[in-house]
Order: C-alpha cells, then sequence, then structure tokens
C-alpha cells in the first residue's frame, strides 16, 4: 500500500501488521478488541516517529488514553494483514484527537475507521497538563500543517 498516494497523503504514518491465527474469534473473523491493538500499535509508531518518549520524559509528563471509539466496516480472516494509517487532527489545550483507517492489505478494502483522545498528563500531580510546545510543533511538522 505503500505505493498508493491518495493513502500515504491522508496519512503521515502507516504501518503493516499481520493478522495473527489467534486474533480469530469463535466466528472465524478478528475479533472486535484486536482493532484496538492495532490501533495502538500505529499511535506508538506515530509517537515514536516525532521522539515523544523523550519529549514527555524532558518535560516530566506522559500520555494516557481517555477515549477510543471504532466503526468497524468489514470483516477480517485470517490468513491477511492489515495496513493501519495514523494521523492527528487536532491539538487541544490539554490534549490531542488522532485518527485512524485500517484496510485489507490483499484488497485495500477500508476495514475499521478508528478516534483517540490522548491527554497530556502529569503524574506527580494528577492532572492534565497543557501540550509541551516541542510536541505541538513536532506533531505539525509530521502532519505538516498547524493544528
Amino acid at each position: 500500500m505503500d505505493s498508493n498516494p491518495a493513502f500515504s497523503s491522508k496519512f503521515p504514518i502507516f504501518i503493516t501488521l499481520p493478522v495473527q491465527w489467534g486474533d480469530q474469534d469463535a466466528f472465524g473473523h478478528v475479533n472486535n478488541t484486536v482493532y484496538f491493538r492495532w490501533f495502538e500499535s500505529a499511535r506508538i509508531a506515530y509517537f515514536d516517529r516525532i521522539g515523544l518518549s523523550e519529549m514527555m520524559k524532558a518535560a516530566k509528563v506522559g500520555p494516557i488514553l481517555a477515549s477510543i471509539g471504532c466503526d468497524y466496516r468489514r470483516q477480517i480472516m485470517y490468513p491477511e494483514s492489515v495496513i493501519i494509517g495514523a494521523k492527528v487532527t487536532r491539538i487541544g489545550r490539554t490534549s490531542i484527537t488522532m485518527e485512524h483507517e485500517l484496510f485489507t492489505q490483499s484488497n485495500q478494502a477500508l476495514a475499521a475507521e478508528g478516534k483517540s483522545t490522548i491527554v497530556v498528563f502529569d503524574y506527580a500531580t494528577n492532572r492534565p497538563h497543557p501540550v509541551p510546545d516541542p510536541i505541538r510543533q513536532a506533531i505539525e511538522a509530521v502532519e505538516g500543517k498547524p493544528l
């Protein structure tokens, strides 16, 4: 899917993962909970790309997942691989909104769409913390636009 310009331009980060035999449920398709794990893998790839871990350590704060949702479009069955795109669509005062699309590799069909909210959290005070400027700047550089 790397060669699909529409997908590449829509998502600055995308990863490909194999469907594992154990991802299936009793109905023979991938269990709904697995999609959230795939979204997490794409989210972490995005964070790795911007160097989030080091920036958060420097600011003494960390990300927490505040909410996540998924709209399922088609079932996925083994054997298959999936391609998951990740992008940031909004940076708030203390939160970051991400969107994902998940495609089957075999026919590049949209299988799911996801949305999540990540809060920057100060674990010392147990409170949300403003998104540090270096993180905001790194995200905007990856997205190619101000958010």
